[in-house]
C-alpha cells in the first residue's frame, strides 16, 4: 500500500550556512561597524546579539533573506522576547522541529474530515498517511499544503 510521512524538519547544515552568510554580511555593513553584532547557533536555536533592538531587527531581516535563499522556511523559527542589559540587546530564536501531538491530531482530523480514501496515523513526531492509490496520497499532500498550518511541513518517505 502506498504511503508517505508528514514531518517537520530543518536542514541543520543549511541553517549553519545561512547563519555564517548572515554573520559575514553583518560584519561588512556600515551600520553595524564596531557594534560586535553576532548570530550564534545553539542546540535549541539561534541567539542574536547587538547594541539595541533596532539592530536586532536589521539582523533578523538579513537572516531571513539568507534563510529564504537557502530554501529554509522562516516559520520554523519562533521568536522569543528581547532581553536588554548593559547596553546590549539579545533575542533567542527557537527552532521548531518535529510535529507536536496537538498539531499531529489536527493533521489527522483534517485528513479524516476531507473524506479522502486515506488513513492517517501518528508515529512519534511524524504522521504516516497510507492509501490505496497514489492519486489519493497526492490529494492529501495538496490538502495539507493548503491547510495553512502554523508549522512548515515536509512530505518524505513516499512509497508505492
Amino acid at each position: 500500500m502506498p504511503s508517505f510521512d508528514v514531518v517537520s524538519e530543518l536542514a541543520r547544515h543549511e541553517l549553519t550556512n545561512a547563519v555564517d552568510q548572515a554573520n559575514r554580511e553583518i560584519g561588512t555593513r556600515f551600520d553595524f561597524k564596531g557594534s560586535n553584532a553576532t548570530i550564534e547557533e545553539t542546540k535549541e536555536g539561534l541567539t542574536l546579539e547587538a547594541q539595541n533592538e533596532f539592530q536586532l531587527e536589521q539582523m533578523m531581516t538579513v537572516l531571513n533573506q539568507k534563510l529564504v535563499k537557502r530554501g529554509l522556511d522562516i516559520q520554523s523559527l519562533e521568536k522569543q522576547k528581547v532581553e536588554s542589559s548593559n547596553l546590549r540587546a539579545r533575542q533567542k530564536l527557537l527552532v521548531k522541529e518535529g510535529i507536536e501531538k496537538e498539531l499531529a491530531k489536527q493533521i489527522v482530523k483534517l485528513v479524516k474530515e476531507s473524506k479522502l480514501k486515506v488513513q492517517a496515523s501518528i508515529q512519534g513526531e511524524q504522521v504516516r498517511i497510507t492509501g490505496k492509490n497514489r492519486d489519493d496520497l497526492q490529494q492529501a499532500i495538496s490538502l495539507l499544503k493548503g491547510a495553512g498550518l502554523e508549522q512548515p511541513l515536509q512530505f518524505t518517505n513516499f512509497r508505492d
